[in-house]
């Protein structure tokens, strides 16, 4: 359709009739309205002519409003444009309008501007990018950003704050205006600032086009960049606004605000809060929006170069619609100045008759958001790019950061401790402070790695093996600290209980500990997990005072040696694993200072485990017998089982009562046997030492096996340690006493037990099994059986023992 101009009038016989003078045709009833409709929203009602183009562009809703024509049938013959003010064409079209149900007027309304935007969006946004000349200039617009968003922030309290008290409380703001570089830029902008404030205030005063006021202001901002553009423009608002509202907080007791109060009407604006409390609020809810696509616009601005090209899809489909998001946002800004002038101009009449306003306010809000739904999402997605740049990156630099040579540990361990400048990342555990990382330069530092689930039988284990180091503190072994590194899921959301449970776990820790899980990056949390086959269970890196690892995971030698492991190099570890034989020291030393006196008198010594209490009577009954007949001094201990942790509490409350043996009533010492059992197990596979002929090694992992199914049984004289069985092989050897105790006076005890078992044993030898949980880092791919030494079938095993504090193996 040719562009040309069109007329209309109403006529009470034919109802509304328009004439197009480009085209010579009629514009029908029902168009005539919406037109009416459309010229009220965009504030086209002080004109006598409106584009023929945007007419027809409405012509698909004639269905909608053919119920308006026949309202207007029985209207006298009136011009529905004429030069009247414009209260009272609003006040005419409210009348038409309130003969019409208001769902259908609300829908009218809300239909006619998303064919406004269908229609217009490409047409204006090819205006807008006319005027862009970028001229290069790069502004850092974050600081005049916040100077405005403050502004807004306090201008826009509620219109009910206002009227409830004008005292408001100054909170403190950074005090921006002493920066050098802050106050060059506002001297260098404030000139366009204020010129582009007297625009909107000019334009927005005399009820001009919105979408023409827009044009000027990005006419005026041609050689700027589009979030310079947004951000100035905001500024130059957030100039009037910030005064309207300054005048209403102290105008009651500043007497030249006072003055100036009265002449913008804001005494009286204020006597009809209630009224305008509508009002207000759409506008406080668009400005909230305008700053938050201004800040989203901003942020992508931002965002680092070194890691992310407009290449990237995201950062591309946000850059092509930013154009689009700055027009929606400087239009909303010219909508909001064009309220606050009305409203000062010409009062609260105006404001409370024309509620077709506020919902023009709410229309550009839900399209802001819904701009600003859309780059979000696409900053999130340039935020998760660049994180996982960052991380391979930072990964990187970790392995050739071990890989380096180093004077002292503070580049390693700032590595690993995200640090600032200013900050003390680390909480000391004796005087619960917060420390800078310095304390630990050139120390050996064992840290401590582990989740928040991290058992208290652990964590017991460890403070009393540190206690200890720190009663000789000249000592060697006591120069080290301990660093509890947590790790968490970033994934998860940190809640308060989690927090809670963090904060309780570092209160009972005597040693160093690292402020927050959050100080722990994503990438060192990738490389602890990679290079030092961290799972859930805790390991302890030692690095000395270099920063060097001198041993992957230190943490079965603390529990073997204790402090007399140090400096927990894998050298030491080996030199400690040449001093040890199979003998009963190695499986209880540090545990019950009772046994070691007991080996100390040379007593024959039974240790057993297993939970089947009718195995236990039957056992330790034959064993009391035995040991009668052959007139030896036996002892008896029970040690549990490494799992089923209230079976065995239940075990040994039945063995206390019944007198049938010693056993250990604190749970904890038995959690420490298995473990340390399981650690030497894992000590020589660490140390790929895992030898299939080294007799001790098979020892160990006879034991482990047993314990997996049924009772067991070792037995010594003194440390010598002869018998190590199945309770399939124990108690038929005791049974049989009768078969072997001719032996006991030419033998020994010990030799006519030992070689009398070894018979049983070769008859019947139970089934071996070992498991590792999938949580423990490093497993072996292959074992060979201790009994038989064949190669073992490897299973996967799923286990509940339905014990909330089960006794689990370690690795």
């Amino acid at each position: 359709m040719s562009r040309g101009k069109c007329s209309w009038f109403l006529d009470p016989s034919k109802g509304i009739k328009g004439w197009d003078k480009g085209t010579g045709g009629m514009v029908t009833k029902a168009s005539q309205v919406l037109l009416e409709t459309f010229c009220m929203a965009f504030k086209y009602s002080g004109s006598k002519e409106v584009d023929s183009v945007r007419l027809a562009s409405f012509i698909p809703f004639v269905k909608v409003l053919k119920r308006v024509g026949s309202l207007l049938e029985s209207t006298s013959h009136i011009p529905l444009f004429c030069t009247r003010s414009r209260v009272s064409k609003l006040c005419l079209f409210t009348q038409l309008a309130s003969k019409m149900a208001p769902i259908s007027l609300q829908q009218m309304i809300k239909g006619d501007r998303s064919m406004i935007t269908m229609s217009d969006d490409n047409a204006m946004m090819k205006q807008i990018h006319a005027t862009h000349a970028h001229d290069g200039r790069q502004i850092d617009v974050r600081p005049l950003y916040q100077l405005v968003e403050d502004i807004l922030n306090r201008s826009t309290p509620g219109v009910d704050a206002i009227v409830t008290t004008t005292e408001t409380r100054v909170e403190p703001l950074e005090d921006r205006t002493q920066h050098a570089g802050f106050i060059a830029m506002i001297e260098a902008l404030s000139f366009t600032i204020d010129r582009i404030s007297c625009e909107i205030a000019c334009k927005c005063s005399a009820g001009g086009d919105a979408h023409a006021t827009t044009l000027s202001i990005f006419n005026m901002l041609a050689s700027y960049s589009w979030d310079a553009k947004l951000v100035l423009t905001l500024a130059a608002f957030a100039l009037n606004y910030g005064e309207f509202w300054l005048l209403a907080q102290i105008y009651s007791s500043n007497q030249l605000a006072k003055s100036m109060a009265i002449l913008k009407q804001v005494p009286i604006l204020l006597e009809h809060s209630a009224l305008l409390k509508p009002r207000f609020d759409a506008l406080n809810n668009l400005i909230r929006a305008m700053m938050d696509v201004t800040r989203c616009i901003i942020e992508f601005k931002e965002l680092p170069p070194m890691y992310i090209t407009q290449d990237v899809p995201a950062l591309s489909i946000a850059m092509a619609h930013i154009p689009t998001a700055v027009y929606w946002t400087i239009r909303s800004i010219v909508a909001c100045a064009t309220q606050i002038a009305s409203l000062t101009s010409m009062g609260h009449e105006y404001a409370i008759s024309t509620t077709n306003e506020t919902w023009e306010l709410s229309t550009l809000a839900h399209k802001i958001n819904s701009i600003l739904d859309h780059l979000k999402k696409q900053l999130f997605i340039c935020y998760q790019y660049i994180e996982e740049k960052r991380n391979v990156e930072t990964y990187q630099m970790l392995q050739n950061l071990f890989q380096s040579i180093h004077i002292d540990n503070m580049k390693i361990l700032k590595a690993l401790i995200y640090a600032k400048d200013d900050m003390q990342p680390l909480v000391d555990g004796s005087t619960k402070r917060r420390v800078h990382i310095d304390v630990l330069r050139r120390k050996n530092v064992l840290l401590l790695i582990s989740d928040l689930d991290i058992s208290q039988d652990e964590l017991s284990i460890l403070e009393q093996i540190y206690n200890e180091s720190r009663v000789h503190a000249t000592r060697m072994e006591s120069q080290y600290e301990v660093v509890w590194v947590p790790i968490v899921d970033h994934s998860l959301e940190w809640a308060d209980p989690v927090q809670k449970q963090f904060e309780n776990l570092q209160a009972t820790m005597p040693w160093f500990s690292v402020h927050s899980p959050t100080l722990i990056d994503k990438a060192v949390i990738r490389f602890i997990k990679e290079v030092w086959h961290f799972r859930n269970k805790p390991i302890l890196v030692v690095l000395d005072p270099q920063g060097k690892v001198v041993s992957p995971n230190a943490i079965h030698m603390m529990w073997i040696w204790g402090s007399n492991a140090f400096p927990f190099t894998s050298l030491r570890e080996e030199a400690l694993w040449k001093e040890e034989t199979w003998k009963l020291e190695l499986l209880v030393d540090g545990t019950d200072p009772t046994i070691l006196n007991w080996i100390k008198e040379g007593k024959f010594i039974y240790l057993y485990g297993g939970t089947d209490m009718e195995w236990i009577r039957k056992f330790t009954t034959t064993a009391k017998a035995v040991a009668s007949a052959a007139r030896i001094p036996l002892e008896m201990v029970y040690v549990g089982k490494s799992t089923k942790r209230e079976q065995v509490r239940r075990c040994i409350a039945s063995i206390t009562a019944e007198k049938l043996s010693h056993c250990w009533q604190d749970l904890t010492m038995v959690w420490f046997f298995w473990t340390r059992l399981e650690s030497m197990l894992f000590s020589k596979i660490q140390l790929g030492q895992a030898d299939d002929q080294d007799p001790m090694m098979h020892e160990i992992k006879k034991l482990l096996s047993y314990d997996k199914e049924g009772g067991w049984a070792v037995l010594s004289k003194g440390s010598f340690t002869f018998v190590n069985g199945h309770g399939t092989t124990i108690l038929p050897t005791l049974l049989a006493y009768e078969e072997w105790q001719e032996h006991v006076v030419t033998k020994g005890f010990d030799i006519a037990c030992m070689d009398y078992h070894s018979k049983v044993h070769s008859d019947s030898r139970p089934c071996c099994r070992f498991e590792f949980l999938s949580t423990s880092g490093r497993i072996p791919d292959k074992m060979k059986c201790p009994e038989c030494i064949r190669n073992m079938e490897k299973y996967i095993t799923f286990l509940c023992c339905h014990d909330d504090h089960n006794i689990k193996s370690i690795y």
